[in-house]
């Protein structure tokens, strides 16, 4: 029989769509999705199978077609039907990950979110009034007790509480910032274009490196309404540098009758120098040195959902929470659960502990070795074939925070004979669940300080898949 002839032979042999629904292994798909969604899918198997045998990729004559069939109808819906966002394992050691979602939640945060998510709650209902209630309390009064400060308000992130206190206290009117404050957040977004964009005219002072309280104060003009200082969270300028202290600014903006606001991003409630993050201011140093209000991200070094929260004088956060623009850029009510059962943890003092930003900052690198070394005894049982080594290095808090940090750890270098470590990588992703480790020293390295002990063993069974 010639090539042309097994080529008809076999496209003579697809069933027809309706004589497949008829298949008891292909009849079984209709328990997860209707009859006319299967069909659908059907079709474009079959398109495909007839092209594989017309371009010669498909050609096992002496096989019925219709478990070819079924096995790829299998792998199509079980890729249609995975979600897009997934989760996966995290061995990079870059502990506050913008890409992987940045922090992973507490245990109490998800389990709130579940249980509001779940039931109807109490988003806009004073409960002891039996009224329209505001959805900003539920985190509010957890703020002002922890922090100290007057009042509060949560957005969906920094950047909209940028955006919204700039429109409400500056529309129109000139923010003094210095130069070397005018960062990019992230993902193209830029100080000066969320600013332009709230109606605000930024008035510039200073250099990149220097900048003297003085440059403000000559700045200062009757359209001034607000002094800006911005965090400079995701780097640093060393060397030649000059920049006033915040009580100082703060001092110049109630001299004139400016509001001073302070952009901090990070959200760092904790002293974290001794985890080997220095430098990091904490909220409540800013609002210590007398800043009107200040701004900062949830999922950051606060460890929790993402949302930006804003604080300070009762006045101005009123004055906020009257902009419509608030509205727009309000948070949901499971957000507010996870950052409020995140609040809850720093007032009982469980946070260093319970939310994982922390407890994986803190981890000692003792413990870690331990863990690496249990890891690698387990790895050469199970996987014989593959070498692993301990290693020295660095974790980072990732994140647009403290970009010099870095926090000892320890690295198990894993070497897959015959496999590249590109190769090796590029397996670990494919796994499911998807798994991120980073390459030194044309090695794959991972970090177990941002790995959850219940996930060794699926990491394991990624290296013992690559035989």
């Amino acid at each position: 029989m010639s090539g042309q002839d097994e080529t008809r032979q076999l496209l003579r042999a697809i069933p027809s769509v309706e004589a497949l629904l008829n298949e008891p292994a292909i009849a079984r798909f209709t328990e997860r999705m209707d009859r006319a969604r299967l069909r659908d899918h059907l079709r474009r198997i079959l398109d495909d199978l007839r092209k594989d045998i017309q371009e010669g990729r498909w050609n096992h004559p002496g096989e019925t077609i219709v478990p070819e069939i079924v096995r790829r109808l299998r792998d199509h819906i079980a890729l249609v039907h995975q979600p897009s966002l997934r989760r996966l394992i995290n061995a990079t050691g870059v502990v506050i990950h913008t890409n992987l979602g940045r922090a992973p939640l507490a245990e109490e945060a998800v389990e709130a979110m579940v249980d509001v998510a779940r039931h109807y709650a109490n988003l806009e209902y004073d409960l002891s009034e039996g009224r329209r209630g505001r959805r900003d309390v539920h985190c509010e009064r957890w703020l002002v007790e922890l922090l100290g400060c007057q009042a509060a308000l949560v957005v969906n992130n920094c950047a909209a509480a940028v955006l919204l206190t700039l429109n409400t206290l500056a529309e129109g009117g000139e923010v003094i910032v210095s130069r070397g404050e005018l960062v990019e957040i992230g993902g193209s977004f830029r100080i000066p274009d969320i600013m332009a964009k709230s109606g605000a005219i930024l008035r510039e002072v200073g250099t990149t490196n220097r900048t003297r309280l003085s440059d403000y104060e000559n700045a200062i003009n009757e359209n001034t309404r607000l002094l800006l200082r911005v965090h400079q969270s995701n780097f640093r300028i060393t060397g030649f540098t000059e920049q006033p202290p915040l009580d100082e600014l703060v001092r110049l903006g109630r001299q004139y009758g400016l509001p001073c606001y302070h952009d901090l991003g990070g959200g760092c409630l904790v002293d974290v120098s001794a985890w080997g993050i220095h430098d990091e201011p904490r909220v409540q140093d800013s609002l210590r040195a007398g800043v009107s209000l200040c701004s900062f991200s949830g999922d950051k070094l606060l460890g929790g959902p993402q949302a930006g929260v804003i604080v300070g004088e009762r006045a101005l956060v009123d004055r906020l929470r009257r902009n419509p623009l608030m509205r727009t850029v309000r948070p949901d009510k499971l957000t507010l659960a996870a950052l409020e059962a995140t609040l809850r943890l720093y007032y009982s003092g469980r946070a260093e502990t319970e939310v994982p930003v922390l407890s994986m900052l803190r981890s000692p690198v003792d413990a870690l070795r331990r863990r690496a070394r249990r890891f690698i005894r387990r790895g050469r049982r199970l996987c014989p074939h593959i070498r692993f080594h301990l290693r020295p290095g660095a974790s980072v808090p990732g994140g647009g925070t403290a970009p010099d940090a870095r926090v000892e750890t320890v690295l198990i270098a894993v070497d897959v004979p015959s496999f590249p470590a590109d190769a090796v990588e590029q397996r670990l992703r494919a796994h499911d669940p998807p798994i991120l480790a980073r390459i030194e020293d044309d090695r794959v390295v991972l970090d177990l300080r941002t790995v959850r002990p219940d996930e060794e063993r699926t990491i394991l069974d990624a290296f013992a898949a690559m035989a």
